[in-house]
């Protein structure tokens, strides 16, 4: 197969193309990409299928090419690995995890130096390297008895960072009752723990390995979250804290068995970080992230950038800016005073630190927020797109544009990651294609479910009319 990196990795079907012999194919491009004196590389893996046996196969692959390896002594999630990048100012690092893929894949995430997602210009020349030369391999034994591998504990250093990151003194006088969703991925028992000491009760839902995840996909989307809409419907909790198979990405539930999507989250954040910490600095969002986040931006005067979908823009933004806040809509939000990364285990926490803060429930705060921003309701849909029609969608949408979508007139249009059509109202409609799969992206905001929904429906019409 041809093995190519995506927004953030290698994913592949285990067995099928993500094979032993595969992961040390890759393994070695990486080392014949990273070779050099003093390379020193952090290994990481999840609750996958032998995720564990693919982490000892990278390490032995690593070691045999005289690159140093910190190898986790326990699946972790994918923030650990980054923040161990950054506190030990290594080369960078390997996450052995498919995310949010379904339970048929594993993957392998690329980390640089700068403890984020690496960027094109190293996965490029990564895929360069795949097949070129043998793959050199010492065993683990003989790496862990010769010192070029290390097996060391990355929790202790992240607990220890996250405690100091959060206002503990605040949280501790706090009486909350959260929920928290660990979708059977490795993020299970860290919110738990990192509150331990306050009188905020943690209960957890759908904790353990489990490779199957319970037969969804780990990915904190609607569809995939019916057992937790349940529980928060019996009225028990004040918030239901939701995270992804690596636990880098997030999506919350409100009392009742209301879905809070990513942009949501980020907006509610930013103003935390404004209004309550005092914080100041720039904003990022992609294409596809809510209006709101513009509005508040507008109102306290930040700068604002927008970007194509994918976290390593936002990274890129985050290392050569004062960034405050900036993430993407699928759940990935990275933070100031911390790393260029997603950690949906953190923004949990921090929704947390915000309802203590402002001794208010979720719903309370979200209302006075739709009250002086407004009310957007996003919506997506992914659908199969075959490739020979991808061109002339493309084609279409920039020779022949809609100038209205449902007797509104478009404003605006953006085209650096698909096309964006933007109304007057400031609800939008955005088609884009996926780059590694045969995949339209349909998403919509307006300012009711219905409106999105007819606005997706819209978007459908024009793809599937193309000949």
């Amino acid at each position: 197969m041809a093995i190519k990196f995506g927004t953030d990795g290698w994913r592949a079907i285990i067995s099928e193309d993500f094979t032993f012999e595969n992961v040390r194919i890759v393994s070695q491009a990486v080392a014949d990409h990273f070779n050099g004196v003093g390379v020193t590389f952090v290994v990481g893996y999840d609750w996958r299928f032998l995720s564990e046996k693919y982490a000892e196969l990278v390490s032995e692959v690593l070691a045999g090419n005289g690159i140093k390896v910190l190898l986790s002594d326990k699946a972790v999630p994918t923030p650990l690995v980054s923040l161990a990048i950054k506190n030990n100012r290594l080369s960078g690092g390997i996450m052995i995890t498919a995310s949010h893929n379904p339970p048929s894949y594993n993957g392998i995430k690329i980390k640089a130096s700068y403890a984020s997602t690496a960027d094109e210009g190293i996965t490029e020349s990564v895929e360069s390297y795949i097949g070129k030369n043998k793959v050199n391999h010492i065993s683990l034994k003989e790496g862990i008895s010769s010192g070029i591998v290390k097996v060391v504990d990355l929790k202790s250093g992240y607990l220890k960072f996250i405690t100091s990151y959060i206002d503990m003194p605040l949280l501790k006088k706090a009486k909350l009752k959260v929920l928290v969703d660990c979708m059977h991925g490795v993020g299970d028992g860290y919110i738990k723990e990192i509150l331990k000491d306050t009188k905020i009760k943690i209960t957890q839902m759908r904790s353990g390995r489990d490779p199957l995840f319970g037969g969804v996909n780990p990915e904190p989307i609607p569809k995939n979250l019916e057992a937790v809409f349940q529980e928060m419907k019996k009225g028990k909790y004040d918030i239901a804290i939701v995270n992804d198979g690596d636990a880098d990405r997030i999506s919350a539930v409100t009392p009742g068995g209301g879905y809070m999507n990513a942009g949501q989250v980020m907006a509610l954040l930013l103003l935390h970080f404004i209004e309550d910490k005092k914080w100041k600095g720039a904003v990022v969002k992609t294409v596809s992230n809510t209006t709101l986040i513009e509005r508040i931006a507008k109102k306290y005067n930040l700068k604002l950038y927008e970007t194509p979908v994918g976290f390593k823009y936002i990274c890129r933004l985050m290392l050569d800016e004062d960034i405050l806040i900036g993430g993407e809509e699928s759940g990935g939000i990275g933070v100031k005073n911390y790393i260029p990364e997603r950690d949906g285990m953190l923004l949990g926490i921090l929704l947390i630190e915000m309802m203590a803060y402002r001794k208010k429930g979720i719903l309370d705060i979200m209302a006075s927020v739709e009250k002086e921003y407004g009310k957007f309701h996003y919506k997506r849909i992914d659908k199969f797109y075959p490739d020979d029609k991808k061109k002339k969608l493309m084609e279409f949408l920039k020779t022949s544009p809609p100038e209205q979508i449902l007797n509104k007139p478009v404003k605006e249009i953006k085209s650096y990651d698909g096309y964006k059509f933007i109304l007057e109202d400031d609800s939008w409609l955005i088609m884009r294609l996926s780059g590694t799969e045969p995949i339209l992206r349909i998403y919509a905001e307006a300012s009711s479910e219905d409106l999105a929904e007819k606005y997706l429906e819209f978007g459908k019409k024009i793809a599937f009319d193309i000949k």
